[in-house]
Protein backbone atom coordinates (compact mmCIF):
# COMPACT_ATOMS: atom_id res chain seq x y z
CA UNK A 1 0.00 0.00 0.00
CA UNK A 2 1.49 3.25 -1.02
CA UNK A 3 0.75 5.80 1.37
CA UNK A 4 0.74 9.71 0.55
CA UNK A 5 1.82 10.65 3.86
CA UNK A 6 5.06 9.49 5.79
CA UNK A 7 4.42 7.62 9.75
CA UNK A 8 6.61 10.89 10.94
CA UNK A 9 4.11 12.64 9.12
CA UNK A 10 1.01 10.80 10.68
CA UNK A 11 2.38 10.83 14.18
CA UNK A 12 2.89 14.63 13.81
CA UNK A 13 -1.22 14.79 12.71
CA UNK A 14 -1.60 12.93 15.98
CA UNK A 15 0.58 15.23 18.10
CA UNK A 16 -0.52 18.27 16.72
CA UNK A 17 -4.14 17.10 17.86
CA UNK A 18 -4.11 16.18 20.56
CA UNK A 19 -1.93 19.14 21.84
CA UNK A 20 -4.96 21.20 20.22
CA UNK A 21 -8.19 19.36 21.14
CA UNK A 22 -7.54 17.40 24.29
CA UNK A 23 -9.89 18.94 26.49
CA UNK A 24 -12.72 18.20 24.26
CA UNK A 25 -11.36 14.53 23.53
CA UNK A 26 -11.23 14.20 26.95
CA UNK A 27 -14.86 15.67 27.67
CA UNK A 28 -15.66 13.26 24.66
CA UNK A 29 -14.41 10.14 26.41
CA UNK A 30 -15.57 10.76 30.01
CA UNK A 31 -19.29 11.58 28.55
CA UNK A 32 -18.93 7.98 26.32
CA UNK A 33 -17.91 6.22 29.58
CA UNK A 34 -20.59 7.81 31.69
CA UNK A 35 -23.29 7.12 28.78
CA UNK A 36 -21.85 3.09 28.19
CA UNK A 37 -22.15 2.56 32.06
CA UNK A 38 -25.48 3.90 32.48
CA UNK A 39 -26.89 1.85 29.14
CA UNK A 40 -24.85 -1.61 30.42
CA UNK A 41 -27.27 -0.89 33.76
CA UNK A 42 -30.59 -0.71 31.95
CA UNK A 43 -32.76 -3.50 30.78
CA UNK A 44 -33.92 -1.09 27.55
CA UNK A 45 -30.98 0.51 26.43
CA UNK A 46 -31.44 4.51 25.62
CA UNK A 47 -31.32 3.97 22.59
CA UNK A 48 -31.78 7.47 21.00
CA UNK A 49 -28.83 8.58 23.50
CA UNK A 50 -26.49 6.40 22.59
CA UNK A 51 -27.78 7.25 18.56
CA UNK A 52 -26.64 10.91 19.71
CA UNK A 53 -23.35 9.73 21.06
CA UNK A 54 -22.59 7.43 18.03
CA UNK A 55 -23.57 11.44 15.66
CA UNK A 56 -21.38 13.38 17.67
CA UNK A 57 -18.53 10.93 17.70
CA UNK A 58 -18.68 10.77 13.65
CA UNK A 59 -18.72 14.54 13.30
CA UNK A 60 -15.67 15.16 15.74
CA UNK A 61 -13.75 12.55 13.62
CA UNK A 62 -15.18 14.22 10.56
CA UNK A 63 -14.41 17.96 11.94
CA UNK A 64 -11.81 18.00 14.45
CA UNK A 65 -9.63 15.13 13.36
CA UNK A 66 -10.21 14.73 9.15
CA UNK A 67 -10.86 18.41 8.00
CA UNK A 68 -8.76 20.21 10.65
CA UNK A 69 -5.74 18.12 10.80
CA UNK A 70 -5.82 15.11 8.43
CA UNK A 71 -6.11 16.84 5.53
CA UNK A 72 -2.52 18.77 5.98
CA UNK A 73 -1.29 15.54 5.01
CA UNK A 74 -3.49 13.48 3.06
CA UNK A 75 -5.93 15.11 0.56
CA UNK A 76 -8.14 12.09 0.92
CA UNK A 77 -8.96 13.31 4.38
CA UNK A 78 -11.36 15.87 3.02
CA UNK A 79 -13.34 13.17 1.37
CA UNK A 80 -13.23 10.95 4.91
CA UNK A 81 -14.57 13.89 6.54
CA UNK A 82 -17.61 14.10 4.13
CA UNK A 83 -18.27 10.32 4.82
CA UNK A 84 -17.69 10.77 8.66
CA UNK A 85 -20.44 13.88 8.32
CA UNK A 86 -22.97 11.66 6.12
CA UNK A 87 -22.55 8.73 8.41
CA UNK A 88 -23.40 11.35 11.85
CA UNK A 89 -26.25 12.68 9.70
CA UNK A 90 -27.49 8.88 9.07
CA UNK A 91 -27.37 8.28 12.80
CA UNK A 92 -29.27 11.37 14.19
CA UNK A 93 -32.28 10.89 11.25
CA UNK A 94 -32.55 7.18 11.73
CA UNK A 95 -31.55 7.28 15.82
CA UNK A 96 -32.06 10.23 17.07
CA UNK A 97 -35.51 11.61 15.16
CA UNK A 98 -37.39 8.26 13.78
CA UNK A 99 -35.92 6.21 16.55
CA UNK A 100 -35.56 3.58 13.99
CA UNK A 101 -32.24 2.13 15.57
CA UNK A 102 -32.94 0.07 18.28
CA UNK A 103 -29.99 -0.80 20.90
CA UNK A 104 -30.59 -3.79 23.05
CA UNK A 105 -29.29 -5.73 26.56
CA UNK A 106 -28.46 -9.46 26.51
CA UNK A 107 -26.01 -12.30 26.83
CA UNK A 108 -26.30 -13.29 23.34
CA UNK A 109 -22.65 -13.64 20.94
CA UNK A 110 -23.48 -10.32 19.55
CA UNK A 111 -23.61 -8.53 23.18
CA UNK A 112 -20.70 -10.33 24.43
CA UNK A 113 -18.63 -9.74 21.05
CA UNK A 114 -19.85 -5.93 21.08
CA UNK A 115 -19.14 -5.74 24.37
CA UNK A 116 -15.65 -6.39 23.95
CA UNK A 117 -15.38 -4.06 21.28
CA UNK A 118 -16.79 -1.23 23.59
CA UNK A 119 -14.08 -1.83 25.98
CA UNK A 120 -11.27 -1.67 23.81
CA UNK A 121 -12.82 1.40 22.07
CA UNK A 122 -12.53 3.40 25.87
CA UNK A 123 -9.42 1.50 26.36
CA UNK A 124 -8.03 2.64 23.33
CA UNK A 125 -6.40 6.28 24.50
CA UNK A 126 -4.66 4.68 27.53
CA UNK A 127 -3.23 1.88 26.35
CA UNK A 128 -1.82 3.98 23.84
CA UNK A 129 -0.46 6.53 26.13
CA UNK A 130 0.98 3.97 28.28
CA UNK A 131 2.34 2.71 25.70
CA UNK A 132 4.33 5.71 24.96
CA UNK A 133 5.37 6.92 28.36
CA UNK A 134 2.84 9.39 28.21
CA UNK A 135 3.87 10.63 24.48
CA UNK A 136 1.88 13.40 22.81
CA UNK A 137 1.91 11.79 19.22
CA UNK A 138 -0.12 8.53 19.56
CA UNK A 139 -3.74 7.85 18.64
CA UNK A 140 -5.78 9.00 21.58
CA UNK A 141 -9.46 9.38 21.64
CA UNK A 142 -12.17 11.16 18.90
CA UNK A 143 -9.70 9.97 15.95
CA UNK A 144 -11.73 7.74 13.21
CA UNK A 145 -10.40 4.41 14.84
CA UNK A 146 -11.83 4.31 18.11
CA UNK A 147 -14.32 5.58 16.95
CA UNK A 148 -15.23 2.68 14.77
CA UNK A 149 -14.71 0.24 17.24
CA UNK A 150 -17.09 2.16 19.42
CA UNK A 151 -19.58 2.24 16.64
CA UNK A 152 -19.33 -1.52 16.14
CA UNK A 153 -19.57 -2.53 19.41
CA UNK A 154 -22.80 -0.94 19.81
CA UNK A 155 -24.17 -1.95 16.96
CA UNK A 156 -23.19 -5.27 16.25
CA UNK A 157 -26.57 -6.56 18.59
CA UNK A 158 -28.68 -3.61 17.53
CA UNK A 159 -31.64 -3.32 15.37
CA UNK A 160 -30.72 -1.05 12.33
CA UNK A 161 -33.51 0.51 9.65
CA UNK A 162 -30.58 -0.62 7.38
CA UNK A 163 -27.79 -2.58 6.52
CA UNK A 164 -26.49 1.13 4.80
CA UNK A 165 -25.17 2.57 8.10
CA UNK A 166 -22.84 -0.73 7.83
CA UNK A 167 -21.00 0.37 4.87
CA UNK A 168 -18.67 3.26 6.10
CA UNK A 169 -17.80 1.91 9.57
CA UNK A 170 -17.01 -1.32 7.66
CA UNK A 171 -14.95 0.29 4.89
CA UNK A 172 -13.11 2.55 7.56
CA UNK A 173 -12.48 -0.63 9.16
CA UNK A 174 -10.76 -2.51 6.29
CA UNK A 175 -8.62 0.39 4.92
CA UNK A 176 -7.81 1.64 8.63
CA UNK A 177 -7.25 -2.08 9.53
CA UNK A 178 -4.91 -2.47 6.32
CA UNK A 179 -2.61 1.08 7.35
CA UNK A 180 -2.34 -0.16 10.77
CA UNK A 181 0.73 -2.76 10.10
CA UNK A 182 2.81 0.43 8.77
CA UNK A 183 2.49 2.42 11.47
CA UNK A 184 2.23 -0.30 14.38
CA UNK A 185 -1.00 1.10 16.15
CA UNK A 186 -1.82 -2.88 16.97
CA UNK A 187 -5.01 -1.82 18.68
CA UNK A 188 -5.97 -1.27 15.31
CA UNK A 189 -6.50 -4.54 13.61
CA UNK A 190 -9.15 -5.28 15.23
CA UNK A 191 -10.91 -2.87 13.38
CA UNK A 192 -11.09 -5.62 9.94
CA UNK A 193 -11.74 -8.45 12.64
CA UNK A 194 -14.93 -6.66 14.06
CA UNK A 195 -16.24 -5.36 10.81
CA UNK A 196 -15.84 -9.49 9.70
CA UNK A 197 -17.97 -10.29 12.39
CA UNK A 198 -20.39 -7.57 12.04
CA UNK A 199 -21.06 -8.58 8.53
CA UNK A 200 -21.51 -11.85 9.11
CA UNK A 201 -24.25 -11.03 11.80
CA UNK A 202 -25.98 -8.20 9.33
CA UNK A 203 -25.97 -11.37 7.04
CA UNK A 204 -27.89 -14.18 9.57
CA UNK A 205 -31.39 -15.31 8.97
CA UNK A 206 -32.31 -14.20 12.61
CA UNK A 207 -30.58 -10.55 12.45
CA UNK A 208 -32.52 -9.89 9.39
CA UNK A 209 -35.96 -10.73 11.23
CA UNK A 210 -34.94 -8.52 14.21
CA UNK A 211 -34.36 -6.05 11.14
CA UNK A 212 -38.10 -5.91 9.84
CA UNK A 213 -39.50 -5.80 13.27
CA UNK A 214 -37.29 -2.58 14.21
CA UNK A 215 -38.84 -1.13 10.83
CA UNK A 216 -42.57 -2.11 11.74
CA UNK A 217 -41.98 0.23 15.27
Amino acid sequence: MQLPFTPTEFFDVLGAYNVALWPGALALWFISVALVALAAGMTTPPSRALSALLAAHWAWSALAYHAAFFTKVNPMAWLFAALFLIQAAAFLWYGVVQQRIQFTAGRSWRHVAGAALIIAALLYPIVHLAQSALSARVPTFGVPCPTTLLTIGLLLPAALPSWRLAVIPVGWSILAGSASFFFGVHADVLLPVAAVVWVISLALPEHAMKQEASCSL
